[in-house]
């Protein structure tokens, strides 16, 4: 007559002892994943890649001029993120679907569902279009001594249309593409960084005629103007350099530059970021990630 109650008892004690296994097993299992690294994955060209500075990154190949101290790294450990770091000089938008040298696969390899964060620089080494207007308006400065305006009064509109009609579709597919293959990803887009002032310039350290400064300075300012169209077209964010490297360009002093000239320069690669202009790119990556 008394075995149920002492079944219950047992039945009780055994659920309270569940409990408890419960309650223990809550506190003392590690916390949940959601504060997982985010997988951040930097793409783009020598702009990205911080070419020109030491020390170079040793995971990358050697001809993609890749330095560990790229506003990606600087982003990446800002962030507390994984880094993959796929960038490289001379990237053009074409790269980021193929090859660009051997065992430099397509860049955009690197991005997968799980990618939280993708950042470049892209557009400007499409068509040998502004690495070409500053090598031919260098070469006629050099002919007339820094005078007049040769370089314009060759080539006209030639590289901005260039960029229009060419390198503005491209980017857009570029950043279509990167959507298709990370599509939870927030895509952060830079444009590049002002290479010149906007007159004057610095004939014995960038040697582009005195009027053609301010025809390079137009054709770097439809660049990115195409690049920040692209990014707004595929929802995309743009990081606007512009204002924040206006007197920080290649004629600048050497203590305030964040782009060096092409000529008594202190990167082994000319017309690009310094180590300080890399810094301040991460800076507005990260004002734009907020």
């Amino acid at each position: 007559m008394h075995a149920a109650p002492r079944t219950a008892r047992r039945g009780l004690a055994a659920g309270l002892t569940a409990l408890v296994a419960a309650l223990a097993a809550t506190v003392l299992a590690p916390p949940a994943q959601a504060d997982d690294p985010i997988d951040y994955v930097a793409l783009g060209d020598s702009y990205s890649a911080g070419s020109g500075i030491l020390p170079p990154d040793p995971s990358a190949r050697a001809v993609c001029l890749r330095t560990i101290r790229n506003y990606p790294n600087a982003v990446a450990d800002a962030l507390g993120a994984d880094l993959t770091d796929v960038t490289c000089g001379a990237a053009e938008t074409k790269h980021l679907t193929t090859a660009q040298y051997p065992r430099v696969p397509a860049q955009l390899d690197a991005l997968s569902v799980d990618t939280d964060l993708v950042t470049l620089t892209i557009g400007g080494n499409d068509s040998s279009t502004f690495i070409g207007a500053l090598l031919a308006c260098a070469a006629s400065g050099s002919v007339t001594l820094g005078h007049g305006r040769p370089c314009e009064r060759t080539y006209g509109d030639r590289f901005t249309d260039t960029v229009e009609e060419t390198t503005y579709p491209a980017v857009v597919r570029a950043l279509e593409d990167i959507r298709e293959r990370a599509p939870q990803a927030h895509v952060v887009i830079l444009g590049y960084p002002w290479i010149l002032p906007a007159e004057q310039g610095c004939f014995t350290k960038l040697p582009v005629a005195r009027g053609d400064v301010p025809y390079l300075r137009d054709l770097q300012a439809t660049l990115n103007d195409v690049v920040e169209q692209a990014a707004e077209q595929t929802g995309a964010t743009f990081v606007d350099l512009a204002e924040r490297s206006e007197g920080r360009d290649a004629c600048a002093p050497a203590s305030e530059r964040w782009v060096e000239p092409l000529l008594w320069g202190t990167n082994t690669v000319p017309v690009h970021p310094n180590a300080r202009g890399q810094a301040a790119m991460a800076d507005a990556v990260l004002d734009a990630l907020g």
